[in-house]
């Protein structure tokens, strides 16, 4: 079932810190009746100025809304501020935006299901700015139905994705997906860190690391098919042993620079090393990574 009429439909947001502020904003902007609160007072007078209403507690926020939209700082603040409020809660529509861990965000499902809450889990993979511009994103997981019902109004955000019944799976999604970019990011730092003794700014190296590790996302895919089929000895793969990163570990050293990022690599392709895998492709190193210790 889908959402059609934009005019029954009420929204209160929760938390208006930068994210929450972006989401709100691009509910008002489409025309949605919306209710805003937020712990510290002042943030809501930008929204109000476009047409928001502002709640003065959290419990008026979520009696105005039958969709409920939380965006506030942790797993804790959420029961914090909506564990007192499970009376008005239910029978309403909960979508907890909030940065979680799988297992939190499974908790949450289910204390919304004993409280008589439908529940559905995001994901946003997006900074403030880009919210209802190309390139967001945000993954969701829990209620098939609230998803489907309310996708017109996710769809304003970005380009909304529906992994299943299982609420943590959205955001198990969403922290791989942050683990690679905040490695790459670490790796960017580390290269803008050698080459800064030699008088290189780390404007300089961006222009030529933006291009460089853009085409190297094409290795993804490759590397995903050698995962999949379980075979690190199939053709056309750098070996183990030739991926060795001494030198850069050298290199970092004599320009006076901590190595601890590229250590971490070494130490997983050199673990797979030990074990008698050097002649196999550098993606081994998956191994190293998924076995715990």
């Amino acid at each position: 079932m889908t959402a059609n009429n934009i005019n029954d439909v009420q929204v209160s947001v929760l938390g208006l810190g930068a994210m929450g502020t972006a989401l709100a904003e691009a509910l008002v902007k489409a025309g949605y009746a919306t209710t805003v609160w937020n712990r510290s007072p002042g943030k809501a007078e930008r929204l109000v100025a476009r047409g928001a209403s502002a709640a003065t507690t959290s419990g008026d926020a979520v009696r105005a809304g039958g969709l409920v939209i939380v965006c506030l700082l942790d797993h804790a603040s959420v029961h914090e501020v909506l564990d007192p409020l499970s009376d008005d809660l239910a029978g309403r529509t909960l979508i907890n935006v909030t940065t979680t861990s799988p297992a939190q965000s499974r908790e949450l499902a289910a204390w919304a299901a004993r409280t008589g809450v439908a529940y559905l889990d995001g994901g946003i993979l997006a900074v403030p700015q880009m919210i209802g511009r190309p390139g967001a994103s945000v993954l969701y997981s829990g209620s098939a139905e609230v998803f489907h019902q309310h996708k017109p109004l996710l769809d304003l955000w970005g380009s909304s994705t529906y992994f299943g019944e299982d609420a943590g799976l959205a955001s198990l999604y969403d922290l791989a997906l942050l683990s690679g970019m905040y490695v790459m990011f670490a790796g960017f730092m580390h290269g803008a860190a050698m080459v800064a003794p030699a008088g290189v700014t780390a404007g300089e190296f961006a222009t030529m690391a933006a291009p460089w590790l853009t085409a190297m996302t094409g290795a993804f895919q490759e590397f995903a098919e050698v995962i999949d089929g379980g075979d690190y000895t199939v053709d056309g793969q750098q070996s183990l042993r030739f991926s060795d990163l001494g030198d850069i570990l050298t290199a970092s050293s004599e320009q006076g620079i901590s190595t601890e990022v590229v250590a971490t690599v070494q130490r997983l392709i050199q673990r797979q090393i030990d074990a008698g895998h050097g002649e196999e492709g550098f993606a081994r190193i998956f191994e190293s990574i998924r076995q715990l210790g």
